[in-house]
């Protein structure tokens, strides 16, 4: 049986004809994702075009240069997504720190990966080198995106827990500690959750690679096995990084925290209520110095209740009134 079949773009046509669900089913639902549908295919069509016809290039050429160079974009590419697309808040350094968390771990987890576990020699052979760090980037990814997320949203949402024990003597790792544990296992469980059902409710991506590229079912599996450990080796030490990174710039080495160093990635314009809340009107007129008229009642009462009514005429100034009392 022939298992290497070219494929045209003409199959690819077909294939895009599915889309059409999607299409229908946004505009018969009314959701506005129809361009959205369409713009995602054309760039998935041309992004997977323009990476195939780079790395037949390197593939043929095997320079480590190239290699290597490739590999540093991937890794830029990766810490943008999650710094200026993924991530709703951001905080000073936070590309650079990304950058070196998920290029650090991805990159020696490949090296170590491809020469002991893969038995490649060199280890940055380019035909299985730049695959397996490029799925290595994109677990990565996610890992530190929640990861990261996750300490933002905890230190903003108990802010004054962390001022408390701050206040109480606590040290920079004591505050920190439990906001990077939690991010941790929300950021890791995905990872972990994967790698239980894989081959128990579907065949991974990798493993289906090789089968359809014609290779022994066995030898596909090892090898899904081996990237699965890979990926999350890398996953845990580029969040660990990440998120100690993230923690350590919004607690500072005073300590105190500093939340006043996130940036909104897309600041959302405030929408003010035409019928606005008790609460919100009282507020708003705490800060303009004004008080409510319930208070002023009530003042008005308790200087009516403590002091005399006064006999005098307005525009008088009685003895009590002025500074000193009646002993002026």
């Amino acid at each position: 049986m022939e298992t290497d079949i070219a494929l045209t773009w003409s199959n690819v046509g077909v294939a895009a004809l599915l889309l059409g669900i999607n299409v229908a089913l946004s505009l018969w639902l009314r959701l506005g994702m129809a361009s959205s549908i369409a713009v995602a295919a054309l760039r998935c069509i041309g992004q997977l075009t323009m990476l195939g016809i780079l790395l037949k290039q390197i593939f043929a050429t095997g320079n480590p240069v190239y290699i290597f160079g490739m590999t540093a974009v991937l890794g830029v590419l990766a810490a943008s997504e999650v710094t200026y697309w993924r991530a709703k808040r951001r905080f000073p350094g936070m590309f650079g720190g990304t950058f070196a968390a998920i290029m650090g771990s991805a990159l020696l987890v490949a090296l170590f990966g491809n020469a002991y576990a893969l038995n490649m020699s060199p280890a940055y052979t380019a035909v299985k080198f730049i695959p397996t760090i490029g799925m290595l980037f994109g677990n990565c990814m996610i890992g530190v995106s929640i990861g990261t997320g996750s300490v933002m949203d905890a230190l903003d949402v108990h802010r004054a827990r962390a001022e408390a024990m701050l206040c109480f003597g606590a040290s920079r790792w004591e505050v920190v500690r439990p906001v990077v544990v939690d991010a941790l296992r929300n950021a890791l469980l995905p990872t972990i959750t994967n790698m239980g059902i894989t081959g128990l409710i579907s065949i991974p991506g990798v493993m289906t690679g090789w089968i359809l590229a014609g290779a022994d079912v066995l030898q596909a599996a090892r090898y899904q096995q081996i990237i699965l450990f890979m990926i999350s080796a890398s996953t845990a030490s580029s969040t660990l990084l990440s998120v100690l990174f993230c923690a350590f710039v919004l607690v500072d080495s005073v300590p105190s925290l500093r939340l006043d160093r996130l940036i909104e990635t897309n600041p959302q314009p405030r929408i003010e209520s035409r019928m606005p809340s008790r609460a919100s009107s009282r507020i708003a007129l705490l800060r303009s110095g004004c008080r409510p008229k319930s208070e002023l009642y009530l003042s008005r009462s308790l200087s009516t209740v403590s002091s005399p009514p006064s006999t005098c005429n307005s525009g008088e100034t009685t003895a009590l009134s002025r500074p000193g009392g009646m002993f002026v």
